[in-house]
């Protein structure tokens, strides 16, 4: 960063440490002893699509990679355009997994960086449900390395259980990096697994 960039304001993007993800599993247990909240087995990564036959490749090796025990009665990963434009790939694996299901959104994270998609990843997201049949995702931002709650209020229209993100923020702050910049709690309405 030079002195024109610090005169000016701006700063050096905080660079995606995609290992924060395998601290998903230990918030997992906390945010169950919390707030009853327990992990659904849903994962989703989300990526602005690119045209290509480089980018094309990068997404059969996600396919094949994440599909290989599908024999095995694993079940496919799903691929959705939401109305943004963006793609999101749906991961499953059994809900007591979270490890697993954690490590299949590294390796899609890993695959699409290593290809050289880096900026186009947006977020990855876990998602969980209580008792209630309420639903709760932690959102991880690439481009922020830090972690935010989403809840989404039942019922379909969008709103948001604002009083239960922020007893998620304080039950998970010394599991995950959370992002204290509530600005930064975009919401994903619609998002695969939520």
């Amino acid at each position: 960063m030079g002195l024109l960039d610090t005169i000016l304001g701006r700063s050096k993007p905080v660079r995606p440490d995609l290992d924060q993800l395998f601290a998903v599993p230990s918030a997992a247990l906390t945010l169950q002893a919390a707030t009853g909240f327990t992990p659904t087995g849903l994962g989703s990564v989300c990526f602005a699509g690119v045209e290509g036959s480089a980018f094309a490749r990068v997404r059969q090796d996600v396919r094949e990679l994440l599909d290989a025990d599908t024999g095995r009665g694993g079940i496919p990963v799903e691929f959705s355009r939401d109305t943004y434009g963006y793609t999101w790939l749906l991961a499953r694996q059994p809900a007591e997994d979270a490890a697993a299901l954690v490590n299949d959104l590294h390796a899609v994270n890993t695959l699409l960086q290593d290809g050289g998609f880096g900026p186009q990843l947006l977020c990855s997201l876990v998602a969980f449900r209580d008792g209630q049949d309420r639903s709760l995702a932690l959102v991880y931002l690439y481009k922020r390395g830090t972690f935010y709650p989403f809840a989404p209020v039942p019922g379909g229209a969008e709103k948001r259980d604002n009083q239960l993100e922020l007893q998620v923020r304080a039950a998970l702050g010394d599991d995950l990096r959370v992002e204290q910049d509530l600005s930064r709690w975009f919401p994903v309405w619609g998002a695969p697994g939520v």
